[in-house]
């Protein structure tokens, strides 16, 4: 393992949960995969506020629109038996189809550059105020001329998948449930990921939660929608750590892949810019793509009532993040822009050494919460509550085993004062000075604030 990953996945660990605190969130699932090795998987919060129910590992999620990246593995997957072509049109296999939609390609409906209806004239399905479309709705949908011509910009299209469902299944001869368990979840050696709800069995689920508003509390979202011909956009159920380790194999230098080389590079190509938005993404054949240098990534997200959900493979790194969340409001996407920060800061300062381990702590005032995080030669001072905790972090160079002084900082914070340890009776780190702010661990900060503020208001 990289030498600076350790303390990296130690640090994003703490962060993420003290973030689902921070923001009142039901419960959020985290794994980081290396090829095909999970270095960290856990799990934080409640898989059901009603029940009051622990999250764990094991729990599934919807992950909703990750389905189109297991779609266009069986996509190449055929491709690669001769099969099928990326250059075959739609028409050819289905009928039904507008002819403008039945002259377009499979790459092109891949790439979500058909010019499809997103979700047809009535996108209830994803509203929670209809079931999802089965195939007779679908193509009745589809017997509809397109919105844009084929090859003009990326257009995102749930029922463009759900098409390439069908595409499926009429080159396969079966139902793209089946096919799909059978020649790409099982042969990638995934036992936590299912095509569809109704798959799932016994095994524990995570329910999903709306919003805090516009009630003014969050309720469950069951999230037991059948899939039905929407299963290939749209219905999978996995755990982070088998979707990490779905969306590892598909890196270019994956060591275990159930796609050649070649098919791993097409699906990790940028082919269209996101033009429209200012996120700097671009779409390929089923997946998503960002960054920038050595931190480019591609992967996918996922939103289904209660549920959004983010994965990203840098390859560059060999590391896939995954992040899984149960609410309507989750903040799988920033979420997982924080962690690879995380990644990122410690990949550029280094691993720290062991002889610091007694500055990494997370130290509490009235103002709320801040993390020591040491690197190679320094200790930075984190902000746990932002989005990207190293944002202008103060730095503290050490000049003995419970001393320093902050090296760098904001003129607004204490630069060139004094760090220090302050140590207990039986050696262990009570307490922790910077510059003239004396910060304490969480139970010492309740008993304080609870002395100060509510026990003298109760006389």
């Amino acid at each position: 393992m990289t030498p600076w990953l350790p303390a990296a996945l130690d640090y994003a660990a703490s962060w993420l949960d003290f973030q689902r605190r921070q923001h009142d969130q039901p419960g959020v699932a985290l794994a980081v995969a290396s090829g095909g090795e999970i270095l960290l998987e856990t799990a934080f919060g409640s898989a059901d506020l009603a029940t009051g129910e622990a999250l764990t590992p094991r729990h599934g999620f919807r992950i909703a629109s990750h389905s189109k990246s297991f779609t266009s593995a069986g996509i190449f997957r055929l491709v690669e038996e001769g099969r099928l072509r990326l250059d075959d049109t739609v028409g050819a296999l289905i009928d039904g189809l507008h002819p403008e939609i039945a002259a377009a390609t499979i790459g092109q409906v891949l790439s979500n550059s058909a010019g499809l209806t997103r979700d047809g004239p009535d996108a209830g399905q994803f509203l929670d105020r209809k079931p999802y479309c089965d195939k007779a709705e679908l193509l009745a949908d589809l017997a509809a001329p397109p919105v844009f011509p084929a090859a003009q910009r990326f257009k995102y299209s749930n029922h463009g998948f759900a098409l390439l469902g069908l595409a499926i299944e009429a080159v396969t001869g079966l139902s793209y449930s089946e096919w799909i368990t059978d020649e790409v979840v099982a042969k990638a050696g995934l036992t936590e990921t299912k095509a569809d709800i109704g798959l799932w069995g016994e095994r524990p689920m995570a329910k999903g939660h709306s919003g805090p508003q516009p009630l003014g509390y969050r309720v469950v979202i069951p999230g037991d929608n059948p899939g039905r011909a929407m299963v290939s956009a749209a219905g999978f159920v996995a755990t982070a750590a088998d979707v990490a380790r779905y969306f590892a194999q598909l890196s270019p230098g994956a060591g275990r892949s159930i796609l050649s080389p070649l098919s791993r590079r097409e699906m990790s190509r940028r082919l269209w810019p996101d033009d429209e938005a200012s996120l700097g993404r671009h779409y390929g054949y089923g997946t998503i793509h960002g960054g920038e240098g050595d931190w480019r990534w591609f992967g996918h997200s996922g939103g289904f009532q209660g549920f959004i959900t983010r994965t990203a493979v840098f390859p560059v790194h060999d590391l896939t993040v995954s992040v899984l969340t149960n609410a309507i409001d989750g903040l799988a996407h920033p979420w997982l822009d924080g962690v690879a920060h995380i990644l990122r800061t410690f990949s550029e300062r280094g691993a720290p050494p062991p002889e610091t381990k007694d500055w990494s702590r997370r130290g509490w005032t009235l103002w709320g919460a801040g993390d020591l995080v040491p690197v190679s030669d320094r200790v930075l001072v984190a902000n746990p509550a932002l989005l990207t905790p190293f944002l202008d972090a103060a730095e503290i160079t050490l000049d003995g085993p419970d001393h320093g002084r902050i090296t760098r900082a904001s003129g607004f914070n204490s630069p060139g004062e004094a760090a220090r340890l302050v140590r207990d009776a039986a050696g262990a780190v009570q307490s922790v000075w910077l510059g003239g702010t004396r910060a304490v661990g969480e139970e010492d900060m309740k008993v304080e604030m609870l002395a100060r503020y509510v026990e003298r208001a109760q006389g």
